[in-house]
């Protein structure tokens, strides 16, 4: 059947995109590494721009660890042993020593009963949102969550669902409240840290207003927390906005493919709800896991943090990201302070966002302009992110050419 019905209002979709600076365009294609040298971290390549070397800032690998030689051992150790890829499902003989390995120690490393790997940290929120919903049950979910998030409550059918302000303690009491008698079981879902913004949720606070609330719910108020950029990047050692905030979540997601350095996400919690979601959750009876090589490099990866390496690893960056931040603020840039490695230059307009990603991009630098819808209006910024791999030549080197573009 013809396409041309369709791909004429698509091509009036896309120049809608394309004229109003939304798109996203053309993806920059990576196709060499030059390790780090010196005073000097790592350098990109990409498709188009000849020798000319950049600087990553948009970057998840807070901990920079993918580029490694004893991660990249560990993954081809595995991959040599076991081949390159699982071949089947979990329960079809797609399950190796290594996932369970894994599962095992990202629940000690949290303090959690339990663990459970998924492709994906996205299908690892709707791989627990979608099972843990029944037709009686509340969902209220923060206004700035993740697209996984939102689109995991998109699937269900709750009996309620709403949405409180962003970090609004308030607001959540609120939701609370007038939740009370629309369900049995209440799910209070946020992001760890907010991927756009840097800031994290008030967790402490969060588990402190759920508990009044539990038993106002024959099922409880249970605590869903996907701390994708937190794990790894925040906390004292790594351990995320659990660790921040001395607060414990009932249900936490984590990512393998940012601050970890290798790819896939998962969940830890209680050993009964991982069950129930092994045999619920359709995001992992029907995917493939993640191959036993990068089961290999994951557990290496949080070998690397647990031990004395990875304590000045996480003080470096943490170091790396103050300095950029003063930096910013020092040139009069709008910032929102934190402690975490995602540094967010307010610009508050899409296309002056898009002449600064596009003047760094001239000079080096690798930079994510975020606009509306993925930020919402007025919140149009630049993402800069920190890792531990950036030295101070790199931060300063990226400071000064932002210094240059407002003098220009």
């Amino acid at each position: 059947m013809s396409l041309q019905k369709l791909e004429k209002t698509i091509a009036l979709n896309l120049e809608d995109l394309y004229s109003s600076g939304r798109a996203k365009g053309k993806e920059k294609v990576v196709v060499n590494v030059k390790k780090a040298f010196g005073t000097h971290g790592p350098r990109y390549f990409l498709e188009g721009f000849g020798d000319k070397e950049f600087i990553k800032m948009n970057a998840n690998s807070y901990l920079g660890l993918s580029l490694r030689d004893d991660m990249v051992q560990a993954e081809e150790e595995a991959a040599r042993k076991f081949g390159v890829g699982p071949g089947a499902v979990r329960f079809i003989s797609g399950t190796y020593n290594m996932h369970i390995q894994l599962e095992k120690k990202l629940a000690e490393f949290h303090g959690k009963e339990a663990g459970m790997i998924f492709s994906s940290a996205y299908v690892t929120s709707m791989g627990v949102i979608y099972p843990l919903t029944t037709a009686e049950t509340v969902l209220i979910s923060d206004e700035l969550n993740h697209n996984c998030i939102i689109n995991g409550v998109r699937l269900t059918r709750p009996a309620h669902k709403t949405i409180y302000k962003h970090n609004n303690m308030a607001d959540l009491e609120k939701q609370l409240e007038e939740a009370v008698g629309k369900g049995r079981r209440c799910l209070v879902i946020t992001d760890g840290i907010f991927s756009m913004r840097g800031d994290h949720a008030p967790l402490h606070e969060i588990v402190e207003i759920c508990q009044k609330f539990d038993e106002k719910f024959e099922e409880g108020v249970i605590t869903v927390v996907d701390d994708s950029h937190g794990v790894g990047s925040f906390g004292e050692t790594g351990r995320g906005t659990e660790e921040y905030t001395r607060a414990k979540a009932d249900v936490l997601i984590g990512t393998l493919g940012k601050a970890f350095g290798v790819n896939g996400g998962y969940l830890v919690s209680s050993a009964r709800i991982i069950e129930f979601l092994r045999e619920t959750a359709p995001m992992y009876i029907y995917s493939n896991p993640i191959t036993v090589s990068e089961c290999n490099a994951a557990m290496k990866a949080l070998d690397i943090l647990t031990s004395e390496e990875g304590k000045t690893i996480i003080g470096h960056l943490h170091k790396m990201t103050k300095k950029f931040e003063s930096g910013l603020l020092d040139l009069g840039f709008e910032t929102i302070k934190g402690d975490h490695p995602v540094v967010p230059l307010m610009v508050r307009d899409t296309q002056e966002t898009r002449k600064i990603v596009d003047f760094l991009l001239e000079h080096g630098v690798l930079a994510t302009g975020l606009n509306f819808p993925v930020v919402p209006k007025g919140d149009e910024e630049i993402r800069f992110q920190v890792s531990a791999e950036h030295t101070e030549q790199d931060i300063d080197q990226v400071l000064s050419l932002l210094k240059k573009y407002k003098e220009q």
